[in-house]
């Protein structure tokens, strides 16, 4: 299959790239920067940015699975990138017909979350990532409201070791969900196995190191 990757020159995004080709399928990424692997013969490489209009429509043109992992420099500053690319890809999808999955990166602590994550995230939430988070819960917003098949999934703090396979998800919140760290790779993971069978269709899925 081929799936489309926007925001995948590094981190998260990457790893999806990574692990998408590891499963033998084709992909199109999305970036301002050049993907270190888009010399894999299986890659198809879009230079532009999240919030244009016609780069986006380039990216998911022909994607059987769309997932979008974008992220900032620093998560201190105000932004709208994940609410501007949500409400175009939300814009591009009115009139298809097609039961393309989304797959939405915020993070635990965007919407509803944010009561259930920990006191010292809250403080974080609160001061250091209010903007960003802010603007992640926006994008929440604007994909519920939308045509699109989508999954949003709400990682804990993102590490960068190796792939584990080790993993859990929550798709409801309750009184002592502990969502913590976790790698990557294993995001990653599941966003390619939610891409390949989306099980969580319309679900806000936390994930978290076991």
């Amino acid at each position: 299959m081929r799936i489309a990757v926007i925001g995948a020159s590094k981190g998260l995004g990457l790893e999806t790239v990574k692990s998408a080709l590891s499963r033998n399928h084709e992909v199109t990424t999305l970036s301002r920067s050049h993907v270190t692997v888009a010399d894999d013969q299986s890659v198809t490489e879009v230079l532009g940015s999240a919030t244009n209009e016609a780069d986006l429509a380039r990216a998911i043109d022909g994607a059987d699975a769309v997932i979008v992992t974008l992220g900032l420099d620093s998560n201190r500053e105000a932004t709208t990138l994940f609410s501007d690319c949500a409400t175009l890809l939300a814009k591009l999808n009115e009139n298809r017909t097609s039961d393309v999955p989304f797959l939405f990166v915020t993070g635990f602590g965007a919407g509803a979350s944010r009561d259930f994550a920990t006191p010292v995230a809250k403080l974080l939430l609160n001061y250091v990532l209010r903007d960003s988070y802010a603007d992640k819960t926006r994008m929440e917003e604007i994909v519920a409201r939308s045509s699109m098949n989508w999954i949003v999934i709400r990682p804990g703090r993102l590490l960068d070791g190796k792939l584990t396979g080790k993993y859990r998800t929550e798709n409801s919140l309750f009184r002592g969900i502990k969502i913590g760290a976790i790698n990557r790779a294993d995001v990653a993971a599941f966003l390619v196995e939610q891409a390949e069978n989306p099980t969580e269709l319309r679900q806000y899925v936390a994930i978290s190191a076991t």
